[in-house]
C-alpha cells in the first residue's frame, strides 16, 4: 500500500496556482468592491479629506501585509499538518504537542472547536452576501432588473451549489482564468489612477495610520470595522491549503493577488484625493465609461466565485471534524485522483445552500447582511493566533520572547478587528454566533456521547482469555472462511464476536478482530498503517473429512491507523496486510449496531442524549463509511442505555 499523495504533489504548480485563484482567493479578491466605500460612504464613515484617505489607506496596507501576508501566508501556513490546513488541523497539531488530558489540551481543543463552529456561520453568510452584492451591481447597467435581484440571486446560488459535486479541481479550472482576469483588471485600474496622483503612495508609512487613529478617536474605531473587510477571506487561504497545497497558495498571493489588491486600493485612494465625491460608487467610478459593461459583468462573476473559498473550506472542516470524532459519519466524495484534499460533502453542501437562500430571502440586501458579516471571521482569527502560539512554542521550539512578540503583534490587529465587529452583534452579528453555538453544541455532544457509549460498551467486554476458555469448553462448530469483527477497542472480545458465538455456536476458520483508529495527523505513512498480531489457535468440533489441524480456529488482532483526512477502506487494507489465511473473497464482516436508550444516568442532560441518539440514527452507515461490500456484512444489534 503506497502513501497517499500530499496536496500539491499530483499536478504542476502553474495549474494548481490557477485552480487556487478560482477557489481560494475569490473571497478576499472581491473586497475592493465595497471595503473602502464603507470607510467613506456608510453611516459610520469619515470624510474623504486628504488626511483621512491617507490614514485609511495606511490601515489597509498594513492590515493586508500583516494579517494576510505575514500572519497567514508566511506564519500560520508554516503549521503544515502534513499538507493539511485549517483551524482543526492546527488544533490537532497543537493538541498533539501539549499532551492529552492536560489543562492546556482542554483549552486547545475548545479553541479549535469554537473556531471551526464559527467557520460554519461565516460559510453561510459569505455566499449570500457575495452573490447578492454581485446581482445588485447589475442595477448600474440595467435598472429595470431591480425587482428581479432576489430571484436572480437565488437562482445563481442554486446553480453554484449544484456544481460543487464536480470538485474543486474542475471548478478551479473554470473559475481560475476568470479570477486571474479579475485581478489583472484590479491592478490595471489602480495603476491608471495612481499615475495621476502618485502622492497617494506615501500612505505606505504607518505614521498616517497612527495619526488617523489618534485624530479620529472613537470614529476611527468604527472605520476599522470597515477596514476589516479587506482581510476577510484570509482564513480561507489556510483552510483550503489541503485542496491545493502550500506552494500554489503562497505563489499566487505574492505574485498576483497581493500586488493587485494593493494597487487597486491605492488607486481608489488616488481617485478620492482627486474627487472626494466619488466615495458612494468608488470602485466603479474608477472604470472608464466605455468599459463599464464588461467591468460589471466581470465583477458579477468574481463575486459569485468568491463564495467558493468558504464552501470548499467548510467541506475540509467537516471531514476533519468527522475523522477526529467531533462530527457524525457523513459521506465524503474525493473529486480528484491526484489531490487527496479535493473533496465534496453532499449533506453539508445542501444544508449550506438552504441556509444561504434563507439568508437572501430574509435580509434581502447586501447592506443588511453586512451587519452580520465579520464577527465569525474576526473571532476565528483570534483563536488561530492563539493556537499558532502553541505550535510555535511546542512544535517549532521558538523561545517564549520570539513567539510572544509575534503573537502580540498579530493580536493587536485581531483584537481590534474583533472589537469593532462586536459592535455589529445587535444589528445582525448575532446570526453567525447562534449558528456557531449550535454547531459547537452538536460537536461536543457527539464527542461526549461517543465517549459515554464507548465506556458502556467497554463495561460489557469479556476478556479474551475468558472467551478462549469458553470456546475450549464448548468446542463450537467450525465454519470455513474469514470473519472480520470490527470493534472500537483494541483489547478484549468484540461484542459482535461474543454475541455471534452465543447465538450460533460456531466460529469461522479465521477470526480477525479489527480496530480502526484515527490519529491526529492528516495522513498515516504506509509502513505505520497496520499492525497484525496472531493471538491463538483453538480446536473446535472435528468434522468428517477434516485433516489433522483443520479443526482449529485462529484469532488475529489487526489495528489499522488512518489520518483525519483519510477515508478508511477496510477490504483494501486487509488485502494488503499480512493476515494469515485471510481470503478477501470469502470474508464476512460483523458489525455491532447499537440502539441507544436515553435514560439520563450517565453524564449527559436529557436533551443532549436525545440529540446524540438522533445524530447516531442519521449518521452514515458503517458499511459505507468503511467501504465494506454490503452483501458480505452482518449486523448484530444490541440496546445500550445512555
Amino acid at each position: 500500500m503506497s502513501d497517499p499523495p500530499r496536496p500539491g504533489s499530483g499536478t504542476g504548480l502553474p495549474k494548481l496556482v490557477l485552480g487556487a485563484l478560482g477557489v481560494v482567493f475569490g473571497d478576499i479578491g472581491t473586497s475592493p468592491l465595497y471595503a473602502l466605500r464603507e470607510c467613506f460612504s456608510s453611516a459610520h464613515a469619515v470624510g474623504a479629506s486628504r488626511e483621512n484617505v491617507l490614514g485609511v489607506l495606511s490601515l489597509v496596507f498594513w492590515a493586508l501585509l500583516l494579517v494576510v501576508g505575514v500572519k497567514y501566508v508566511a506564519y500560520v501556513m508554516r503549521a503544515d499538518n502534513r499538507g493539511e490546513g485549517g483551524i482543526l488541523a492546527l488544533m490537532a497539531l497543537a493538541h498533539h504537542r501539549v499532551g492529552v488530558g492536560t489543562r492546556s489540551a482542554g483549552a486547545v481543543m475548545t479553541f479549535g472547536l469554537i473556531g471551526a463552529a464559527l467557520l460554519y456561520g461565516d460559510g453561510m453568510i459569505t455566499p449570500a452576501i457575495s452573490v447578492l452584492s454581485a446581482v445588485e451591481g447589475l442595477r448600474l447597467v440595467a435598472p429595470e432588473l431591480g425587482g428581479l435581484v432576489i430571484p436572480i440571486t437565488v437562482a445563481i446560488l442554486v446553480v453554484l451549489f449544484s456544481v460543487q459535486h464536480r470538485g474543486t479541481e474542475r471548478i478551479g479550472n473554470v473559475f481560475g482564468p476568470i479570477t486571474a482576469l479579475w485581478f489583472l483588471m484590479l491592478a490595471a485600474l489602480g495603476i491608471a489612477h495612481i499615475v495621476g496622483e502618485p502622492a497617494v503612495l506615501v500612505a505606505i508609512s504607518p505614521v498616517h495610520a497612527i495619526s488617523f487613529l489618534v485624530r479620529e478617536g472613537g470614529r476611527a474605531a468604527l472605520v476599522v470595522g470597515s477596514v476589516f473587510l479587506v482581510v476577510t477571506g484570509g482564513e480561507a487561504l489556510y483552510a483550503d491549503m489541503g485542496h491545493f497545497g502550500l506552494k500554489p497558495i503562497r505563489f499566487g498571493w505574492f505574485a498576483l493577488v497581493a500586488p493587485s489588491l494593493l494597487l487597486n486600493y491605492f488607486g481608489q485612494g488616488a481617485l478620492l484625493l482627486a474627487d472626494p465625491g466619488a466615495a458612494a460608487d468608488l470602485f466603479f467610478r474608477m472604470v472608464p465609461a466605455w468599459a463599464m459593461g464588461p467591468a460589471v459583468a466581470l465583477a458579477t462573476a468574481a463575486t459569485v466565485i468568491a463564495s467558493q473559498a468558504m464552501i470548499s473550506g467548510t467541506f475540509s472542516v467537516t471531514r476533519q471534524a468527522m475523522m477526529l470524532g467531533y462530527w457524525p459519519r457523513v459521506r465524503v466524495d474525493h473529486t480528484s485522483t491526484a489531490e487527496i484534499g479535493q473533496i465534496y460533502v453532499s449533506s453539508v453542501n445542501w444544508l449550506l445552500m438552504v441556509a444561504t437562500v434563507g439568508l437572501v430571502l430574509g435580509f434581502r440586501s447586501s447592506a443588511s447582511l453586512a451587519s452580520a458579516y465579520g464577527i465569525a471571521v474576526s473571532s476565528t482569527m483570534v483563536l488561530t493566533t492563539l493556537l499558532a502560539w502553541v505550535v510555535a512554542r511546542r512544535a517549532w521550539g521558538w523561545p517564549a520572547w520570539k513567539a510572544g512578540a509575534v503573537t502580540a503583534l498579530l493580536l493587536v490587529f485581531d483584537l481590534a478587528f474583533f472589537g469593532t465587529n462586536a459592535l455589529k452583534i445587535a444589528d445582525g452579528g448575532w446570526l453567525p454566533i447562534v449558528v456557531a453555538v449550535s454547531v459547537y453544541l452538536m460537536m461536543t455532544t457527539w464527542r461526549r456521547g461517543r465517549a459515554i457509549l464507548g465506556e458502556r460498551v467497554r463495561a460489557r467486554i469479556v476478556p479474551l482469555e475468558d472467551f478462549y476458555e469458553l470456546v475450549h469448553v464448548e468446542r463450537p462448530a467450525r465454519v470455513p472462511g474469514t470473519a472480520v469483527f470490527m470493534t472500537g477497542n483494541s483489547s478484549g472480545t468484540p461484542p459482535a464476536l461474543l454475541q455471534n458465538f452465543q447465538h450460533n455456536k460456531a466460529l469461522h476458520s479465521v477470526n480477525v478482530l479489527l480496530t480502526v483508529q484515527t490519529e491526529e495527523v492528516p495522513r498515516v505513512p504506509a509502513e505505520e498503517r497496520v499492525s497484525v498480531e496472531v493471538l491463538r489457535a483453538i480446536e473446535c468440533e472435528r468434522r468428517e473429512g477434516d485433516r489433522a489441524g483443520d479443526e482449529q480456529v485462529r484469532f488475529v488482532r489487526v489495528v489499522a491507523r488512518y489520518g483525519f483526512t483519510e477515508r478508511p477502506d477496510v477490504p483494501r487494507m486487509l488485502a494488503a496486510a499480512s493476515v494469515p489465511d485471510f481470503a478477501p473473497n470469502h470474508a464476512t464482516y460483523f458489525l455491532g449496531r447499537e440502539t441507544l436508550l436515553p435514560v439520563g444516568k450517565y453524564g449527559m442532560v436529557a436533551w443532549r442524549e436525545r440529540l446524540f441518539a438522533a445524530l447516531s440514527r442519521n449518521a452514515e452507515a458503517a458499511t459505507a463509511f468503511f467501504n465494506l461490500p454490503p452483501e458480505r456484512v452482518l449486523e448484530i444489534g444490541s440496546q445500550i442505555e445512555l
